[in-house]
């Protein structure tokens, strides 16, 4: 490739906190293999997995150095000599199937199964915004969840008001579900139901699981999607549906859970993690997202945009805030 030899990008010499993010300006621009493409990366989106990799606590630890981040957003620069979905100049996302590093730069390469093309309609922004969250959302509701994801169903979301809560909404409102969501905030609430939710509940509120089933006709909701199984999943038996389905796509500790909760219901419980997804699981989450955005039902809400220089700053933010809204990116 003819053209810039080094780049600017966050790196990683040690695992530790959110210090240890450093910006380098001397680092190599990677070259791609015959399978890949080289992305002028535009924006990269920041991830709560990212800061677990960085911390050196996650079951996939990168060898030092590294630079951070999965998903980006930007313009194809060049391509590998076996890539035929992709030519230089066109505006692309990445989602990688596995969280690896790279994304937190200038230019960052992907396999081409990784990558799908940017409708001209989404932004750079909202394009860093789609990887994790979106995929997420979509194999949570559309594999996961299919049995119970009908017209006229009803799914309670979890954190509605985060990236990938907000996925889970946009996707469940284009299939007819009834969505109830729940978020922290106001402003969190408010954010939900612009996205169609049904009704939304602050679940900092005394009784606010009432009020669910209540909204439901006192049955509860078909199908669960749960972003914090250690503080909710008991709050999810009790409110199920009969035959019900909880999905559980985020969870930061251990619960105590009384298995006759699940007998009472005869409901499921189901964990999932993005990257169990199949081959032919990952074309179909691209044709779908890609024309989810074509489409305009699908739209990546970005909540704040930092500089390669504010990483620290970022990786602080996206675990310890008061109700997240969105999705947090780099913009370069």
């Amino acid at each position: 490739m003819a053209g810039k030899q080094l780049m600017r990008a966050v790196r990683v010499a040690q695992f530790g906190g959110p210090e240890v993010l450093k910006v380098e300006t001397n680092v190599p621009v990677p070259v791609p293999t015959q399978s890949q493409v080289l992305v002028e990366v535009k924006a990269a989106g920041i991830n709560p997995v990212d800061t677990y990799i960085r911390s050196g606590t996650y079951a996939i630890k990168p060898p030092l150095p590294f630079t951070p981040g999965s998903d980006v957003a930007g313009i194809v620069k060049d391509v590998g000599a076996n890539v035929t979905k992709f030519k230089p100049g066109e505006r692309v996302y990445v989602s990688r199937k596995v969280y690896v590093s790279g994304g937190y730069a200038e230019f960052s390469t992907a396999d081409e199964t990784d990558i799908g093309h940017l409708a001209e309609n989404a932004t750079f922004q909202q394009g860093a915004g789609i990887g994790i969250p979106c995929f997420t959302a979509f194999k949570a509701l559309c594999f996961l969840g299919r049995e119970k994801v009908k017209p006229g169903n009803s799914v309670l979301i979890h954190g509605a008001s985060g990236a990938v809560g907000l996925a889970c909404v946009q996707i469940a409102v284009s299939r007819g579900l009834k969505v109830y969501g729940t978020a922290g905030t106001q402003e969190g609430i408010d954010l939900v139901l612009k996205q169609g939710a049904t009704a939304v509940f602050n679940h900092r509120e005394e009784g606010y699981a009432d009020k669910i089933v209540e909204a439901t006709g006192g049955v509860g909701p078909d199908l669960i999607v749960e972003m914090l199984a250690n503080v909710n999943l008991e709050t999810d038996l009790k409110i199920i549906n009969r035959r019900g389905l909880i999905v559980v796509v985020g969870n930061r500790g251990s619960i105590e859970i009384n298995p006759r909760l699940a007998m009472q219901k005869e409901s499921l419980v189901t964990g999932m993690i993005l990257m169990n997804a199949t081959p032919e699981e990952w074309a179909e989450m691209h044709a779908e997202i890609s024309e989810g955005l074509k489409a305009g039902w699908l739209a990546p809400h970005i909540c704040k945009e930092y500089k390669l220089e504010e990483a620290p700053v970022a990786h602080d933010e996206v675990i310890n805030n008061q109700g997240t809204l969105g999705k947090r990116v780099f913009v370069l």
